[in-house]
């Protein structure tokens, strides 16, 4: 290694722990990281044209446009009153268990991520519904809220999913077709897993199940949801049918989700639209500059080799994929425990995919591993967004709810190992399709 690749390596390392100990915002911390790296090769204003030039041919992508879009289209199904629909349809899935209102609170994220792939905005929309709910049935207020905060990124791995969009740019254009298809069987295995733990939780506690539903209900619910689930029907089928791209697809999300939150169920106004659009832009915007800042830094830990270090470094330790991959989830979920899932993704992507691909890892089952590792990150102290979110919903203090989330967590890394060891959860229906490597 040349001494200028040392000089760039330690300069990228140190400014980025710097800023992050100095609370500098994240775009501003890697972006002067990599500048700052930059000029051990080349000077200072030849430094910042590259980085600028890489920013933005990193985001000069038609397919970025499917991020806005379905960022959109989910803050319009949540304004749009379409999570007390679906929490109406995973009542009469599960009222019937023990601890219903519970199971009751993971399907419906489980549904809603389908229409929204916020982890903040299920917690928030069915949350904000379904922990009143269960305190006023006597459920414990801090097991209500940590059913809520392990179910919410959910939304996250099940499609559509703005954070399978962007590691699918990130990793150099893995199929978001393919990466859709891969999220469905581990969604559904990470709802079973926190059912199973709900389950035994909540009949040891004796919290009751619903009254039984008649078949009036029954009809009125579901006629009131068949058009908010047939978004997904229309979207997903229409990307893997090959009708419209996802970029083509998140725009008619957005028409349809307008249609119907406008006219069909009338609870969302035209005074609601710039609110609406305003906050999926600003979500948006912060998303695409972390991006566009990544793909410079992405280009600087090439020119300095690192993850060729990275991955060299591992092979020492163990040329063993089971030990190798081991390592990969323990850091990730280590990492995911002190930063947030976007700028994690960014440094990290570039890093990795190239190790795991090396043991015949496809680049679609690693999109789905990366993106729940940090996931469950969300629902972890110090920085945890959807654990803190989630505590305000609840009302309820974070401390007391760390030992209700502690079974939670060991579901969900069952299942993350299910993810990392048995291919065919992530790849048997994109292979279906014919999206495998």
């Amino acid at each position: 290694m040349s001494l200028e690749i040392q000089m760039m390596l330690v300069m990228l390392i140190t400014f980025v722990i710097t800023s992050f100990g100095l609370g500098v915002p994240v775009a501003f911390s890697i972006g002067l990281s990599t500048i700052a790296a930059t000029m051990m090769m080349f000077p200072l204003e030849q430094s910042i044209l590259i980085v600028a030039q890489k920013m933005i041919t990193g985001v000069d992508n038609f397919a970025f446009l499917a991020l806005p879009f379905f960022m959109l289209a989910g803050n319009i199904m949540r304004v749009g009153g379409i999570a007390d629909k679906l929490i109406n349809v995973a009542l009469l899935l599960v009222g019937r268990l023990p601890g219903a209102l519970s199971h009751t609170n993971i399907v419906a994220n489980t549904m809603f991520g389908t229409v929204s792939g916020s982890a903040i905005g299920s917690a928030a929309a069915v949350g904000g519904v379904m922990v009143p709910a269960q305190k006023a049935k006597g459920y414990d207020p801090a097991f209500a809220t940590a059913v809520n905060i392990a179910s919410c990124p959910i939304g996250m791995i099940i499609p559509p999913s703005g954070a399978l969009i962007t590691y699918s740019l990130l990793s150099g254009g893995t199929s978001i077709a393919g990466l859709f298809l891969a999220g469905y069987i581990p969604g559904l295995l990470i709802a079973l897993s926190l059912m199973f733990v709900t389950y035994f939780w909540t009949k040891r506690k004796g919290y009751p199940k619903e009254d039984r539903i008649t078949w009036a209900i029954v009809k009125k619910t579901l006629l009131e949801s068949i058009p908010a689930l047939g978004l997904v029907v229309i979207i997903l089928g229409g990307i893997i049918g090959g009708v419209f791209t996802a970029t083509e697809a998140s725009a008619i999300a957005v028409v349809y989700s307008l249609a119907l939150a406008l006219f069909y169920y009338k609870q969302m106004g035209l005074r609601d639209i710039p609110r609406v659009f305003g906050e999926a832009m600003l979500s948006a915007t912060v998303i695409l500059v972390l991006i566009g800042i990544s793909s410079s830094m992405s280009w600087t830990m090439s020119i300095a080799d690192i993850p060729y270090m990275v991955g060299s470094t591992m092979l020492g330790i163990s040329e063993n994929p089971i030990i190798v991959l081991f390592l990969i989830n323990i850091m990730l979920l280590f990492i995911g425990v002190f930063m947030d899932g976007a700028p994690a993704k960014l440094i990290f992507i570039p890093i990795l995919l190239p190790i795991v691909t090396q043991f015949g890892m496809d680049p679609i089952q690693f999109g789905i591993l990366i993106t729940f590792n940090l996931c469950i990150g969300l629902c972890t102290p110090p920085v945890g967004t959807a654990l803190f979110a989630g505590c305000k919903i609840g009302e309820v203090p974070v401390a007391s709810v760390i030992k209700p989330l502690i079974p939670l967590w060991v579901a969900q890394i069952a299942v993350l190992m299910l993810i990392t060891y048995v291919p065919w959860v992530t790849m048997w229906l994109p292979n279906l399709f014919g999206y495998g490597m």
